[in-house]
């Protein structure tokens, strides 16, 4: 099964069910295959992508649709990812946010022990200022990362529109 025919098979799932859950899950596989077939894609790994598509078994029981192709779509988002060298959108940002937290409270721990003159207090203050202000530093860092990956045709949206 090629690009076109797997996004006409899944929107013909769309008007088939009426679970917004499922239908989510259908627009997501047409939305990635969709990006897919506008990129410009080696032949080998055009291959390597109708290869996946070809171990989607179409022929499921309507009953265990949902729980199959949710399970094959994380399958093959994997395996893009994997063999495109591709990231969600706001990969960065949500891995700098957390270590932006972390390191904040860690520095604001410090901080509060050394400076406070109070220490119990100096450290429940230097923690409270300490995460915010890491936190908004690895989302400027990570969002800056997330632009630049964008701007190399790096990141694969999975967002259902």
């Amino acid at each position: 099964m090629d690009i076109n025919e797997a996004v006409k098979f899944f929107k013909n799932l769309i008007t088939e069910t009426e679970d917004a859950s499922e239908v989510k899950t259908y627009k997501k596989f047409v939305n990635v295959l969709s990006q897919l077939a506008s990129r410009d894609l080696s032949n080998e790994q055009l291959d390597g992508i109708h290869d996946k598509l070809e171990t989607i078994v179409i022929e499921v029981k309507r009953e265990e649709r949902k729980k199959y192709f949710k399970k094959k779509l994380s399958e093959f988002i994997k395996y893009v990812k994997e063999q495109l060298s591709l990231i969600s959108s706001e990969h960065y940002m949500t891995i700098f946010m957390s270590i932006g937290m972390l390191l904040g409270m860690s520095m604001g721990m410090v901080f509060g022990l050394v400076f406070g003159s109070d220490k119990s207090n100096g450290l429940v203050f230097g923690m409270s200022f300490g995460m915010p202000i890491g936190m908004s530093i690895g989302l400027a860092i990570g969002a800056a990362m997330d632009q630049k990956a964008k701007k190399e045709g790096k990141v694969l949206s999975v967002k259902c529109e």
